[in-house]
């Protein structure tokens, strides 16, 4: 995102802000290394005159955090923190938001397809999403209290792609798939360079207001692992809470209990408004989204094998009762 915003020929300045620094190239980006829970966040802001502030600090695993409970933080209180440095500066005009679909949940009485204006059936109780829900909390009450400033809201699908690494991407490169028995999920994507140009048109664009980014067409869980040339594992709904801690423990995905009940139920959403209002249509289907992240991995073996028989050993005990077998 540094990189492409630093390409655009309307922005004259750009500045990352992150605890860690950049392990990529971010392009023409001055990095400033900073927590955005801790005030200073609002020094920076004010000294470099900002006018445009882009939020993507919504951390999706605790992996990436160091424990849920620092994942916690950095969201919801980051995001506070954040929202009230933009609340004191003068300069801003415009705030966007980096969401996620996930906020509407998962469950067994979803709509076909959730509108922007739909509330959630089955309200995220836990983890990213449920923090993403507060981030979004926040963020409509910061409009209110600075109806000057344009606040844009993406709420985009599950990013996929060539180069993306996220708990989902993981998950359908495991070398069998597990999917519980009887359910069959509805899957949406969006292409990591559409939802790349989704965010830079809301900072570049006029376009105030919370819109869902998605592909068009949606993937069944099954048709998408037939893609990936992986079987399936059924398991029984009692036991797949016990087998997505054992793969969690091995190391090989990221299987909080909202992510199972996506993977149970899936979830599908509206775009009418991203093309009609936002003035956005993505260049790739769900399908051809997810294809390409199949070649993407099919030249190279995508976890190690010593992780995948450590895996399997597990599974094995715990489905047949603590019994390993060789």
């Amino acid at each position: 995102m540094a990189r492409v915003l630093t390409a655009e020929p309307g922005i004259d300045r750009v500045i990352g802000v992150d605890v860690i620094p950049p392990r990529g190239d971010i392009g023409g980006a001055e990095f400033v290394r900073a927590d955005i829970r801790n005030p200073i966040i609002s020094k920076v802001i004010r000294a470099a005159s900002v006018d445009t502030v882009v939020h993507m600090g919504v951390i999706a695993t605790p992996v990436q955090a160091g424990g849920r409970m620092s994942m916690k933080e950095i969201n919801v209180i980051g995001t506070m923190q954040l929202l009230a440095a933009c609340q004191k500066a003068p300069t801003l005009e415009k705030l966007v938001v980096k969401s996620t679909t996930a906020v509407y949940g998962s469950g067994p009485k979803d709509p076909a397809m959730f509108t922007e204006e739909m509330q959630p059936k089955h309200p995220p109780s836990s983890g990213w999403a449920k923090d993403s829900v507060e981030v979004e909390g926040y963020v409509r009450g910061f409009a209110r209290r600075r109806p000057d400033v344009q606040v844009t809201t993406l709420r985009l699908a599950n990013f996929f792609g060539p180069t993306v690494d996220t708990p989902m991407t993981s998950y359908f490169s495991l070398p069998v798939i597990p999917t519980v028995l009887g359910f069959d999920a509805r899957l949406q994507f969006v292409h990591e360079d559409d939802g790349l140009e989704a965010l830079r048109r809301a900072c570049v664009q006029d376009r105030p207001g919370t819109f869902n980014i998605a592909a068009d067409g949606v993937l069944l869980l099954s048709q998408a692992a037939r893609r990936a040339g992986r079987p399936l594992a059924p398991i029984p709904l009692p036991l797949v809470g016990l087998v997505g801690a054992a793969v969690r423990r091995a190391g090989l995905a990221d299987f909080s209990p909202e992510q199972v009940r996506f993977l149970t139920y899936g979830r599908g959403v509206d775009t009418t408004r991203m093309r009609e209002v936002f003035g956005f249509s993505p260049a790739h289907t769900t399908a051809e989204t997810f294809d390409e992240f199949v070649r993407s991995r099919e030249s190279t073996r995508l976890i190690p094998a010593e992780r995948v028989e450590a895996a399997e050993r597990q599974l094995v005990s715990l489905l047949g009762g603590g019994r390993a077998h060789a």
